[in-house]
């Protein structure tokens, strides 16, 4: 009686474990394709590359270009792929700058300029100098003293600053109306504001003349002291440059350097962005667009949060380092990860990421396209950096005169670049993975049999001892009753991760999205890949090997059926499949 019962109750674990996931059915998989390795020269890719360029020409012959400059590139995690430039046709004739845009152009990258700082308190942490769960008035005692403001410094560790958590104020020393001159767009007045006196305010930056005098660290001390909070911290997201201006003062503090100094020594030196700088550069070397500007203010404390001049060159070389090392440089995060939500359904911070998720790209899967960005703004220039980690892509784009352009460009270039990595990537699938496997045991009668298409790759049929496994997984009810598919999901580990040999990989259910009437909580998903065992092994791993030239995937291992199947046929490729994935 006590092993029948202990068999109901195994029963029992075995479908709850497996079946509560019913009730939150993910629907396409986020990730479909290990990394893609890119050939430039690839004709998904130069088509691809070739069709954004001619976009780019029609776009720019608009008139409102006329004084804009711009340079786009877009690299991989070990080369730049491709890269665009274009040079205003009316310029600063009093100023000369450098004369045709390039790769090596100088642009100010304004907040851009903060994942570099994130960067620098990452080192420190991982270095022993500073832990991110630190209070920000441990580094910067004057924060314990009497004050007019209520800011609750006690409770705003480095991380929550580093993650526009902390709920303080957006700025300290610039966005004050009453600094309005000729080149603003709105005045006091035409909002209805009275006049008032400017006793007691700022004497530097933007309440300085011409901006020629940069605040510096007292002045933003002493102003803070004087603030009220927005939210209480870690309550609620809310950006603020004035967070990453106490970062900078926090690295100053832990590693005796000047912050430009250690950007220069830590940063940009050791990863070979020769052109980068915190220095004012020759007019020579960048790009100066007409009209009001902040080519030459010297940001002075601010420089944490938008000091940078860099080129688009430098920066493929920022992201690889990022797009190779993000999830490395400390144990204490991946620095891909959001932390917190912004105010939609697709928008979410990181450190000091801006983190866009859309399903809008790919269509025909539905399958989330996840953009990692950071984008930044000063009087004269707009920018964005872009990282698609699933596709091992890095993007810049840096603009140089009116602003209202850049969204213009990023809809071109990202759609166009993340509908180019998916065909490849999937045609990479077709090509390497897809196929037929069977045991080198005829007595075993084991084989799987792959298939790639535009959603991923799916295992079409599954023998395991003569036994068909897909079949008796549906009528065991072990996954979903109805579940149409199971996809092979990468987890981007390796059984040998010195050499990256041997990729793992998780078989998963997935289910067709409803076409009329879902219930609102249908798209409710949790992520749960590792269910089951099988004598201590994983029921659902699958390892697949590459073949002795290192081109395809010629063996798959399945630990818990204690088999290796061989490739014997690869995928036949439907004349209409490449179209069919074009439709993305």
């Amino acid at each position: 009686m006590v092993k029948i019962a202990q068999n109901k109750l195994l029963s029992v674990i075995t479908q709850f474990i497996l079946l509560v996931p019913v009730s939150t059915t993910c629907f396409d998989s986020s990730i479909a394709h290990p990394l893609p390795d890119y050939d430039p020269s690839h004709p998904i890719l130069r088509d691809a590359f070739a069709h954004i360029a001619a976009l780019l020409e029609i776009t720019t012959e608009d008139p409102k270009y006329d004084s804009s400059s711009f340079s786009i590139e877009i690299t991989s995690s070990k080369e730049t792929l491709w890269s665009h430039h274009h040079t205003a046709r009316k310029r600063n004739a009093t100023r000369p700058d450098i004369p045709q845009v390039n790769g090596d152009a100088l642009y100010r990258i304004a907040s851009i300029t903060k994942t570099f700082t994130v960067l620098a308190i990452l080192q420190q942490h991982e270095s022993g100098n500073l832990s991110l769960d630190d209070t920000v008035d441990k580094y910067l005692p004057g924060l314990s003293q009497k004050q007019n403001g209520t800011i609750p410094w006690t409770g705003i560790t480095l991380r929550s600053l580093a993650s526009q958590l902390s709920g303080i104020p957006r700025e300290f020393g610039q966005s004050d109306l009453i600094n309005a001159d000729a080149n603003s767009l709105w005045k006091p007045e035409d909002l209805g504001l009275p006049p008032v006196s400017r006793e007691g305010l700022l004497q530097c930056h933007e309440y300085s003349p011409n901006f020629k005098t940069p605040c510096t660290g007292d002045d933003l001390l002493r102003t803070v002291k004087n603030l009220d909070p927005i939210f209480q911290p870690n309550q609620q997201s809310t950006y603020s440059n004035l967070a990453f201006e106490m970062l900078g003062l926090v690295i100053e503090k832990v590693t005796n350097q000047t912050y430009d100094t250690y950007i220069q020594d830590a940063i940009l030196t050791p990863l070979g962005m020769s052109k980068s700088t915190l220095s004012l550069p020759p007019d020579s070397a960048g790009v100066i667009p007409l009209g009001f500007h902040y080519w030459d203010v010297d940001e002075g404390v601010r420089k944490p949060t938008s000091g940078i001049y860099t080129s688009s060159s430098d920066l493929s070389i920022f992201l690889r380092y990022v797009l190779t090392h993000y999830n490395d440089i400390t144990p204490s995060l991946n620095w891909m990860n959001a932390v917190s939500s912004s105010l939609n359904l697709n928008t979410f911070y990181g450190m000091p990421w801006e983190i866009f998720q859309t399903e809008r790209i790919l269509s025909e899967s539905q399958r989330n396209v996840r953009f990692v960005t950071k984008g930044g703004g000063l009087p004269g220039y707009i920018t964005q950096i872009i990282l698609m980690p699933e596709y091992d892509l890095g993007i810049t784009l840096l603009l140089a005169g009116p602003l209202s352009s850049l969204t213009e460009l990023i809809e071109i270039v990202t759609v166009h670049a993340t509908q180019a990595a998916e065909l490849y990537a999937i045609t990479e699938l077709r090509q390497f993975y897809a196929g037929k496997f069977v045991s080198s045991d005829p007595t075993l009668n084991s084989s799987i049999t792959l298939v790639a298409d535009h959603r991923g790759l799916f295992i079409e049929s599954f023998i395991s001892n003569s036994t068909d496994v897909l079949y008796q997984l549906q009528h065991a009810h072990l996954v979903e009753s109805g579940t149409p598919r199971f996809q092979l999901v990468p987890t981007l580990q390796y059984q040998d991760a010195d050499a990256k040999r041997g990729s793992k990989w998780r078989f998963i259910p997935i289910s067709d999205r409803p076409f009329e009437g879902p219930g609102i909580w249908d798209d409710f998903c949790v992520a749960d890949v590792d269910k089951l065992m099988y004598a201590g092994r994983v029921l659902n791993e699958a390892i697949m090997w590459r073949a002795e030239d290192g081109a395809s995937f010629n063996d798959i291992e399945l630990p818990a059926y204690r088999v290796k199947l061989t490739r014997i046929i690869a995928q036949s490729e439907s004349p209409n499949e490449e179209e069919e994935i074009m439709e993305l």
